[in-house]
Parts: structure tokens; C-alpha cells; sequence
């Protein structure tokens, strides 16, 4: 029996993408295996987001290219394999296949002949979900894509590039793929797109359909007890959506809407097109709509031409919001981007500078709220034990990590009593 390697990088939609990439395979009676000298195709589901990540991914073909056995074939999918093209077989000529977001339901065509080189980067729409096999079993949680692509085009960017424009899923065949889910094992459903709350259907009739309805779908379903969605966008937040916190309790109290910085000139020129002003309307709305609402963000620092005191008004806003939980990055030049080739490019001394000092201030918010719930209850998803074996991992409605004391036969969901906190996770025990 013929086996497979996956390795995945970057963001849960490449995580969902693997997991249709092995369900395809195992459909071929092909099974997994987690060593590249014991595989007979090697898949790494590549992100490009930014640069050091693509740099990482041809450092790992190497690696491959090294381990794997003589008549194995191996190659990329993903935004890398968009991003580059048959550049890829340049860099590395064992390749055998280079398919881009929309296209690794074509791998089918080089196991039937393993000596082509397979290359498609067209993005062509959503065949993919149509062409592969439905997964037979879901995971605890489990990520349903609603939409791909974005039309925003900020100018750090290489999505529209990689991904293309958006494009929404029928809203029939998003609930078939989380009805499924619901009924092989999923607890919680996390829908996902580059801008997930533009989500917009029309079917034949003319009936429009959004993430709204989507959620309200979601949560009549008994199996489902915990529902978010990612990434989203300041000014898709619209007000149908922001009315779900206040009236569907199965919506976790727990929203990512990346701001990326605090300076209006700096998100002018990110092509942003909202004011701080806007976005504090509508974190304003959030929390009218559920008091106990938490709010997570991504930063880029050392954009081009950021000042001192751009950098001081990211700061600002960050300490006004508090946000709970970010992800901060140093600008990375991508190709295809107009801020690749705006002027005032800022030195890696400085943005790694900047980068340490917000994090320092993200870091000091995330502990003082983590601090916060000790003493709460708080309804939480097992995730599995921690690598000692000694305790259990859970998640609690603000994706904080909680570990207790291991038990047997835990519950998937459990009201656990918080103990104690740092700034990376919670302790508690169960009171349930």
C-alpha cells in the first residue's frame, strides 16, 4: 500500500486544504505516514505571506529532496506554488508538481504518471471543493472554508495574487460540509476566509445569503456547541453580524478584526480604507451587543515610510482596545505588492525594534486579562493531553489554553474553575 506525507504551513485554510488532500488520497487507498523516507508522495501545503515563509519552504524541499526514496515524488501546493510558478522547477528540478490554491484536486494526474512535471497556478474558482471527496470523520473542531480571495488589495498584500478575487461558497454546500462534520465528531465550527465576513451567496432565486445566516444555520444544529470565524475585516462588520453576539449565545464571545496600525497614515497607504474613528464604532457596537465580548487584532510595524509617531499612535490604540490576544509582525516586502515598491522602505533594525516594544505592550495586555479570570468559570473544549501526559489541555471561549490535572474519560466540553495565570495560558480545575 502506497503512503503519503503532508506537511502543512501557514494559515487554517491550508489546514483544511491538507485535510481534503489526505481524504483524496486515502480515497485512492493510499495511507498517511508522518516519515518522508517511508512515503511514496510528499505534499507540502505551502503560505506566502510573507518572506521568510517562502524562503522556508524551499529550505525544506531541499531537505526532502534529500530523505525521500529514489522513485518518490514530491512538490508544492498552495500560495508558494501560485506565487512562484515554474520558477519552482528551476530552483528545485527533482520536483515533480507545482499546483496553486485552486488546483491540488488535480494531483490525481501525476500518480497516473509520475514521470510528468504537473504545473497549474490558475485560479479558476472553487472546482476543488466540488472535485475531492468529502472527509469521513471530523475533528473536535473543525475549519469550514466559506470563501476564498479578497477585493481589498491592501498594498502588503500577495493574497489577491495567490488566492485571487473573492469568490463565495453556496450556502448549501457550506452547511453539507458542516452538517457532515457535526455528525462525524465536530463540537465546535470555525468558518474561514481571507475576508470571511464579506461572505456573500445568491443562489438561483435571488436570495442573498451571509455569515449571519450561515451562523444562525450553524447553531440550530444539536451536535454544534461553539461557533466563530476568521479573518475578518473592520468595515464588512456589518450590523446583521454584530447583532449575532447578541443573540446567539453558541457565537463565541472571542472576534480577530485585524487593524494593522494605529496611524491613519499608515493605514492610508496600506490602502485601509477606514478611520480609527470607524473601527472604534464598531468595537463600540461589539461590546453594546455582548458585554463580555474579547477582541484580538494583527499589527504590522515598520511599513514603509512609519514615523516615530505612527508607531506611537499603534501603540495608543492598542492600550485603548486591550486587545486579549495578537499576532504582531515586521513588514515583509512581497512581490506583486505596491508597498514593495513604495520609497522610505524602513531598515530591519528598526522594525525589529519597534516589533520587540509591541509586543512587550500586546504581551502585558494578554497577562493583566488572563489574570482577569482567575476565579471565573468558564465553559471549555478538551483538546487532548499535553506532552507530559499528565495533564489535559482545554480551550476556553477566548482561545486561552487552560491546563487541569489529567482525569480519566474527560469530557469534550467542561465548566473548569480558574486557578491561576500567566501571559501564554490559564490553570484551573473541574468543577462540573
Amino acid at each position: 500500500m502506497k503512503k503519503y506525507f503532508i506537511k502543512t504551513f501557514g494559515c487554517q485554510m491550508n489546514v483544511y486544504d491538507s485535510w481534503r488532500i489526505a481524504a483524496m488520497l486515502n480515497a485512492r487507498g493510499m495511507t498517511a505516514t508522518k516519515t518522508v523516507a517511508d512515503a511514496d508522495i510528499i505534499i507540502l501545503n505551502t503560505c506566502s505571506v510573507r518572506e521568510k515563509a517562502t524562503n522556508k519552504v524551499f529550505s525544506e524541499l531541499g531537505r526532502v529532496r534529500d530523505a525521500k526514496k529514489p522513485d518518490a515524488i514530491f512538490g508544492i501546493v498552495g500560495c508558494v506554488a501560485r506565487e512562484v510558478g515554474a520558477a519552482a522547477f528551476h530552483r528545485i528540478p527533482e520536483l515533480n508538481f507545482v499546483l496553486g490554491p485552486q488546483s491540488y484536486h488535480r494531483l490525481p494526474e501525476i500518480l497516473s504518471d509520475p514521470d510528468t512535471k504537473l504545473l497549474n497556478i490558475d485560479l479558476t474558482g472553487l472546482e476543488k471543493f466540488d472535485e475531492l471527496p468529502q472527509m469521513t470523520t471530523a475533528p473536535t473542531v473543525s475549519y469550514i472554508p466559506i470563501q476564498e480571495g479578497c477585493n481589498h488589495c491592501c498594498t502588503y498584500c500577495i493574497v489577491p495574487y495567490t488566492r485571487g478575487r473573492e469568490i463565495s461558497r453556496a450556502f448549501d454546500d457550506v452547511m453539507r460540509d458542516t452538517l457532515h462534520a457535526a455528525k462525524t465528531g465536530a463540537v465546535e465550527i470555525c468558518f474561514l476566509g481571507q475576508n470571511v465576513n464579506g461572505y456573500k451567496y445568491t443562489d438561483e432565486n435571488g436570495k442573498i445569503f451571509r455569515l449571519s445566516d450561515l451562523i444562525r444555520a450553524t447553531a440550530k444544529i444539536p451536535e454544534i456547541r461553539r461557533i466563530r470565524f476568521t479573518s475578518s475585516y473592520p468595515t464588512e462588520m456589518t450590523d446583521d453580524l454584530i447583532q449575532m453576539f447578541a443573540t446567539e449565545q453558541k457565537l463565541l464571545p472571542f472576534l480577530n478584526m485585524p487593524i494593522q496600525s494605529g496611524s491613519p497614515d499608515v493605514l492610508r497607504r496600506m490602502n485601509r480604507p477606514y478611520s480609527l474613528h470607524a473601527y472604534m464604532d464598531i468595537i463600540n457596537k461589539l461590546r453594546a451587543a455582548r458585554a463580555d465580548i474579547q477582541i484580538s487584532s494583527d499589527f504590522i510595524v515598520g511599513f514603509p515610510g512609519e514615523t516615530d509617531s505612527d508607531f506611537e499612535q499603534t501603540l495608543e490604540i492598542a492600550r485603548r482596545v486591550r486587545y486579549i490576544n495578537s499576532y504582531s509582525f515586521k513588514y515583509s516586502p512581497r512581490p506583486h505588492t505596491a508597498a514593495a515598491l513604495m520609497p522610505d522602505q524602513i531598515g530591519e533594525k528598526v522594525k525589529r525594534e519597534r516589533l520587540a516594544i509591541l509586543d512587550g505592550v500586546l504581551n502585558e495586555i494578554q497577562r493583566e486579562f488572563n489574570e482577569t479570570c482567575i476565579g471565573k468559570n468558564l465553559t471549555c473544549l478538551y483538546e487532548g493531553a499535553d506532552k507530559t501526559g499528565r495533564h489535559l489541555l482545554y480551550r476556553t471561549p477566548y482561545m486561552q489554553q487552560c491546563i487541569v490535572a489529567r482525569a480519566e474519560n474527560p469530557k469534550q466540553m467542561a465548566n473548569i474553575e480558574i486557578t491561576a495565570a500567566n501571559r501564554a495560558s490559564l490553570r484551573g480545575k473541574i468543577v462540573d
